[in-house]
C-alpha cells in the first residue's frame, strides 16, 4: 500500500474511532465499574475470565454503539452546541451512512457476545439496548433525560447478577439504585456545560430543569449514592477494607462537588471527567474485602 494512502486510511480510522468516542475513555469508565461491582459481588469473588471478558467487552461495544446512534440522531441539533459542533458527523468527516453500518457492526458484535449468557441476562441485555436507543428522543421533551441514562447505565449490574446467580437480589437492586443516582449527579455536572446552547435550541436537560439548583442536584445525588453504596457493609458483611475505600470515595467526592461549588464553569466538566475515580475507588475496596474475606 502506497505511503500516501496508508496515512489516508490511518486518519479515517482514527475518525471512526472519534465517531466511537474509542478517544475518549471516561464514559467507557462511568460503565464499567458498576459493571465490575455487579461482577464481583455476584460471584462473591474473582469471576469467570471469560464471563469478565465478555462483559467488559460488551461494555465498549455498546457505549460506542450508543454514543453513535446519540449522534445520529442528533446530528441537527449538535451543530449548534458548542461541545458538540467539531463530532464528525456534524463536519462531514463521516458520512451517517458509514455510520449506520459501524453501528450494524457494532450491534453484530454485541448480539455473538449474549450467545455466552444465560437467557434471564439476555433479555436484560435487550431492554438495555432499547434504553440507550431512545435516550436521545428524551432529550426533546423529557425534563431529566438523564435519569433514563441512569437506568440505561445500570444495567450492567443487574445483567451479571442474572447471568452468575440468575437471580437479582436486594444487594443488585441497591447498587442499581446507587448507580441511577450516580449517574444524574455527573451527567447533570456534564448537562451544565451545555445549559446555554440547549436552552437555545429548545432541548431538555437536568441542568435546565434544577436551574440555580443544579450544583445542589448534583451533589444531593452524589451523596444519595454514596448512601446506597454503603449496602455492601449492611448486606454482604463487608468490613473494615471495604468501609476505608468507601470513606475515600467520600472524601474525593467532597472534593469534586468543593470544587464544583467554587468555579462552576471549569468546575462542572471536571466533575465529569473525574468521577470515574469514585467508582473506581468502591469496586478496589469491593476487590480487596473479597480477597481477604476468602
Amino acid at each position: 500500500m502506497p505511503k500516501q494512502a496508508q496515512i489516508g486510511f490511518v486518519e479515517q480510522f482514527y475518525k471512526y474511532l472519534r465517531l466511537a468516542r474509542l478517544d475518549k475513555p471516561v464514559g467507557f469508565l462511568l460503565l464499567l465499574w458498576p459493571t465490575l461491582w455487579g461482577l464481583w459481588m455476584a460471584e462473591n469473588g474473582f469471576p469467570e475470565i471469560g464471563r469478565l471478558s465478555i462483559f467488559i467487552l460488551g461494555v465498549f461495544i455498546m457505549r460506542s454503539a450508543g454514543c453513535i446512534i446519540n449522534d445520529i440522531i442528533d446530528k441537527g441539533f449538535d451543530k449548534d452546541v458548542t461541545r458538540t459542533s467539531e463530532r464528525v458527523l456534524v463536519t462531514g468527516e463521516v458520512s451517517v451512512t458509514e455510520a449506520y453500518f459501524i453501528v450494524a457492526g457494532l450491534l453484530a458484535v454485541a448480539a455473538s457476545l449474549l450467545v455466552s449468557l444465560n437467557e434471564y441476562a439476555v433479555n436484560i441485555a435487550f431492554i438495555a439496548a432499547f434504553s440507550v436507543i431512545i435516550y436521545p428522543f428524551f432529550k426533546r421533551f423529557f425534563p431529566v433525560p438523564q435519569a433514563v441514562l441512569g437506568i440505561a447505565f445500570g444495567f450492567g449490574i443487574l445483567m451479571a447478577y442474572a447471568d452468575t446467580k440468575e437471580s437479582i437480589d436486594p444487594i443488585a437492586w441497591t447498587m442499581f439504585l446507587g448507580n441511577f443516582f450516580w449517574a444524574i449527579s455527573y451527567d447533570t455536572a456534564y448537562a451544565m456545560v451545555d445549559k446555554e446552547d440547549d436552552l437555545k435550541i429548545g432541548l431538555k436537560s437536568s441542568a435546565i430543569t434544577f436551574g440555580k439548583l443544579d450544583i445542589a442536584a448534583v451533589c444531593v445525588c452524589q451523596f444519595i449514592f454514596l448512601i446506597l453504596m454503603i449496602a455492601p457493609i449492611s448486606l454482604m458483611s463487608f468490613g473494615f477494607i471495604y468501609g476505608i475505600f468507601w470513606f475515600f470515595a467520600a472524601i474525593y467526592s467532597f472534593y469534586l462537588g468543593l470544587s464544583l461549588v467554587e468555579n462552576p464553569k471549569e468546575g462542572s466538566f471536571s466533575f465529569f471527567q473525574k468521577s470515574h475515580r469514585v467508582g473506581a475507588i468502591l469496586f478496589f475496596g469491593m476487590l480487596l474485602d473479597l480477597f481477604i474475606n476468602l
